[in-house]
């Protein structure tokens, strides 16, 4: 329907205030091609709106985030010294009732299990507390390149928008 091309056409990508402001910041935005507004969210580090026909918007970040990793090395200081700040985030998202991508950059499956990061924590560690937070969480894990990024978060939140408002969760 022509109402929810538009609304999708009008996508703001919303980005959590504590995203440091970097040069791979500002390219991962240059890349989504869609207008972003800076605020605080309350998991996650990215989500979107859409504007509606009627007015108002569509907002999707009390209902789904993409929280992004630059690396193994971040995700497993996560797990051990930020476990509890990290465990908090993904216990906000599960107490709404929201969907949460955890997406990693520049690593894969192959590379954890083989302890190819730069960490003490061990793969056999990693491993296990990726799979419990899928198990625990019911989130997405994805992997890609860190160039691939901006255009994958862009992707998510496009698809999630317009499957809320195809059906009618919007209106």
């Amino acid at each position: 329907p022509f109402e929810v091309n538009e609304a999708l056409d009008g996508m703001v990508v919303l980005v959590d205030t504590r995203e440091q402001d970097t040069p791979r910041l500002r390219r991962r935005l240059r890349q989504m091609e869609c207008p972003h507004e800076r605020r605080k969210l309350d998991f996650g580090d990215y989500s979107a709106k859409f504007p509606l026909p009627g007015g108002g918007w569509l907002d999707l970040s009390d209902t789904v985030a993409v929280e992004r990793k630059m690396s193994l090395d971040e995700l497993a200081q996560c797990y051990t010294r930020g476990r509890p700040r990290f465990e908090r985030e993904f216990l906000r998202a599960a107490g709404a009732g929201a969907k949460l991508y955890l997406l990693i950059e520049g690593a894969s499956w192959e590379q954890s299990f083989a302890g190819d990061y730069r960490t003490r924590m061990s793969p056999k560690a990693l491993v296990a507390s990726m799979t419990a937070w899928l198990a625990r969480y019911d989130c997405q894990l994805l992997f890609c390149a860190p160039d691939t990024s901006g255009p994958l978060i862009r992707e998510l939140l496009y698809r999630e928008g317009k499957e809320r408002l195809e059906r009618g969760e919007a209106a």
